[in-house]
C-alpha cells in the first residue's frame, strides 16, 4: 500500500516550539553574562510565544488545540497499558507535559515581570506595583522556576530519546516538517490551521505584550 502523508503539526506551532527554545536557550545566556536589556527583551518574546500559544491553543489546527490532547487520568493510564487510541498528535501523557511546560514558563515569565535586582537597578515593568521586598522574591521565584524549567526539558529530551530508541519514533522529524509517512487506507486528515486565525493571533499577542511591556500603560 502506498504511503500517505499526514499532517501532524501546523506551521505556527512548530514555530512556536523552534522559536521558545531559542529564546530559552538565549535567555539563559544573557542572564549567566548580566546582559539585563537583552534578557528583558528575550522575556518579551517570549511572552509573546506563550500568550500566541494559549491563543493557538483555542483556534489552532486539530493537534494544535487544548480540547484535543488534554486528557483526564484514565486516558492516561490507558496509555500506559497500550489500550488508549491511537491518534495523531500528542498523546495522553505528552498533552500534560505540554500544560505542564506552558504554567512554569507562564509562572517564570510572571515573576520576571515583577523581579527587581539586589540592587534596584535592574527590574521588570511590573515591578512599581509591589514593593521592592516583594520584587526581590519575585526575583528568586524567576529563577527558581527556571531551574524546575530545566528538570522539565531534560525529561522532555529523555522521552524524545526513549522513542527514537526503544519505540524507533522519531518525534523531532515532524516537528521540522509538519508531517510524517503512515501507511492507512484511509485519506490523509487535515490539520485545519487558518491563516487568518494565526494572523489574529499574532495580532493578539503583539498587543498584549506591549502593553505588559509599557508597566500596563497605554
Amino acid at each position: 500500500m502506498k504511503p500517505i502523508i499526514q499532517p501532524v503539526w501546523d506551521l505556527p506551532l512548530r514555530l512556536f516550539h523552534w522559536l521558545l527554545v531559542g529564546l530559552i536557550a538565549f535567555s539563559w545566556w544573557s542572564g549567566e553574562n548580566h546582559e539585563m536589556e537583552w534578557h528583558r527583551w528575550s522575556g518579551y518574546a517570549i511572552l509573546f510565544l506563550l500568550v500566541f500559544r494559549l491563543y493557538w491553543g483555542l483556534a489552532g489546527g486539530r493537534t494544535a488545540r487544548f480540547s484535543r490532547f488534554v486528557r483526564g487520568p484514565r486516558a492516561a493510564l490507558a496509555y500506559l497499558r497500550g489500550s488508549g487510541e491511537a491518534d495523531v498528535g500528542h498523546n495522553p501523557l505528552g498533552g500534560w507535559s505540554v500544560v505542564s511546560m506552558l504554567a512554569i514558563l507562564i509562572a517564570m515569565v510572571m515573576a520576571g515581570l515583577f523581579a527587581v535586582d539586589v540592587d534596584g537597578l535592574e527590574s521588570g515593568p511590573l515591578a512599581d506595583y509591589v514593593s521592592f521586598d516583594a520584587g526581590r522574591w519575585a526575583s528568586d521565584v524567576h529563577s527558581l522556576i527556571f531551574n524546575l524549567l530545566m528538570g522539565l526539558i531534560v525529561l522532555h529530551i529523555a522521552a524524545i530519546l526513549f522513542y527514537l530508541l526503544a519505540r524507533r519514533r522519531n518525534l523531532i522529524g515532524p516537528m521540522i516538517t509538519g508531517s510524517v509517512k503512515a501507511v492507512d487506507g484511509a485519506a490523509a486528515v487535515p490539520l485545519r490551521a487558518s491563516v487568518w486565525r494565526a494572523l489574529t493571533g499574532l495580532l493578539i499577542a503583539a498587543a498584549i505584550t506591549y502593553f505588559v511591556s509599557k508597566g500596563l500603560h497605554l
